[in-house]
């Protein structure tokens, strides 16, 4: 089988595929971007019009969906203890979280970011904070639901937690961890206590030192 290339900005979303691809054993070729890439790398463009990160390459294939991403390198070669199978217990669950993670969680993060971080100089930091507020409340569901489990899904460590736990690793690195409650912090040390999640990030930060000294 070919081997997967996968292009992404360190700490950025594409986290969850290097992570995921770590989980499951899978080589993947990663070729590290300055963020934001569309402006910092602009030949990107040629790669992917759209301009985000990450895209995941393989063969004729292109994902830019860092949760499809997730799910595919864990499935790619069959069903794996990392996804949940149409018939297992949790399934639905299992697509739920991993979906809600981007649609639900990560986007009033990203748009916090944008007006109170990457564009506080315009005045929209107001705005920006709005935001964060909507990202703590947003939170609840997956609070919930691990009042009572140590993961999200099946009583094991899935996609859906490496999805959601990207979530709550990006609130802490960009100031919105005021908000998140003390199950979710311990959730995401579990999650971050993994040695596949050490290594993603390690590989991550060792790609990007490397080009950087070229």
């Amino acid at each position: 089988m070919m081997r997967p290339v996968l292009y992404t900005c360190a700490r950025s979303r594409g986290l969850r595929a290097t992570w995921a691809a770590e989980e499951a054993g899978v080589d993947i070729e990663l070729k590290m971007l300055p963020f934001p890439p569309r402006y910092k790398a602009p030949e990107y463009l040629e790669i992917n019009p759209l301009g985000t990160i990450p895209l995941l390459i393989e063969g004729e294939s292109r994902m830019t969906e860092s949760c499809a991403i997730a799910h595919y390198l864990a499935t790619r070669s069959g069903y794996t203890d990392l996804a949940i199978a149409p018939g297992e217990a949790d399934y639905a669950e299992y697509l739920d979280f991993t979906y809600h993670a981007d649609a639900t969680i990560t986007f009033p993060q990203t748009v916090y970011m944008r007006f109170a971080l990457f564009e506080k100089d315009k005045g929209w930091e107001e705005a920006g904070l709005a935001y964060a507020k909507w990202f703590w409340k947003r939170l609840v569901k997956v609070e919930q639901r691990l009042e009572t489990r140590e993961f999200l899904c099946a009583d094991r460590f899935t996609v859906a937690d490496i999805c959601v736990g990207y979530a709550l690793i990006l609130a802490k690195s960009v100031g919105l961890d005021e908000g998140v409650s003390e199950t979710l912090r311990a959730y995401r040390e579990r999650l971050t206590a993994r040695e596949a999640y050490k290594r993603a990030a390690e590989r991550e930060l060792q790609q990007c030192n490397d080009e950087q000294a070229r």
